[in-house]
């Protein structure tokens, strides 16, 4: 942690452009007790810069509408404190938009990728009610589908994915939609397969397992190891491994 004092004199390198061209631009601000690096833009468009493009909603961890890059790192900027960001050394952060989506201005960029991806994948098909009209679900079964509720569509793992970074024609539908996927799969309720389009259409097999978005989730969401693998193996199961092939024919069951 930082010892920088309340009332320190700091610099903020902030991204200012859009597709066409752009730069880091420094602005010298005050630092105040529990102050965070949105309230620091807010404190640069306040005075220094009104037409500073910055998107943000809650200012409470839960929209994920601020995700920037803050030295490097994509984070969410109402949660991360100037103190814990800055060193005394340096005294300086750096502030770019999010790399992995199409810059709009300044710290904004197009998202809409994501909600293409979201467009595919097959909703929830319940199964029928039961005799009573009602439908069983058991506490186990609603734990193991509860982490993945707790998603607030940051897309800091998206960003952070270098597939997605570097290889977005692949098609690879990323871990936010791994998420979204096996939240579907592993629904009590919910009969549908999706695991040839997981294969197919949201290009599974090209993840290779980094972790790096599991690391930088702020609602600290294991989807790698809780998401993608177990989807990779349903995927494995069902196009590759020859004993449930013949399972498969001997029974006619999936």
């Amino acid at each position: 942690m930082s010892n920088i004092q309340n009332g320190k004199r700091v610099t903020l390198n902030v991204w200012r452009g859009d597709q066409e061209r752009g730069e880091l631009v420094p602005y010298e601000i005050e630092l105040t007790e529990g102050m965070v690096v949105l309230d620091a833009i807010h404190e640069v468009q306040a005075r220094q810069a009104p037409d500073l493009a910055c998107r943000w909603n809650c200012k409470a961890g839960k929209c994920g509408s601020c995700s920037a890059e803050i030295n490097g790192k994509p984070r969410l900027m109402c949660m991360t404190r100037m103190k814990d960001t800055l060193t005394a050394e340096g005294e300086t952060i750096t502030i770019k938009p999010l790399k992995a989506f199409p810059l709009i201005k300044d710290l904004v960029t197009d998202v809409s990728f994501n909600y293409r991806v979201n467009k595919k994948i097959k909703p929830l098909q319940p199964k029928p009610k039961g005799p009573d009209g009602e439908w069983t679900m058991y506490q186990y079964e609603i734990d193991r589908v509860q982490e993945f509720r707790k998603c607030i569509e940051c897309f800091l793992c998206q960003d952070v994915c270098h597939v997605i970074r570097d290889h977005q024609e692949t098609g690879f539908g990323g871990p936010r939609f791994m998420v979204r996927t096996a939240a579907l799969e592993m629904h009590p309720m919910d009969t549908a397969d999706r695991r040839e389009q997981l294969k197919e259409e949201l290009g599974i097999g090209f993840c290779n397992i980094t972790k790096c978005c599991t690391e930088v989730c702020p609602e600290h969401i294991k989807i790698t190891d809780n998401a993608i693998i177990p989807l990779k193996e349903r995927v494995v199961d069902n196009s590759y491994d020859p004993l449930m092939w013949a399972w498969r024919k001997l029974t006619g069951k999936t």
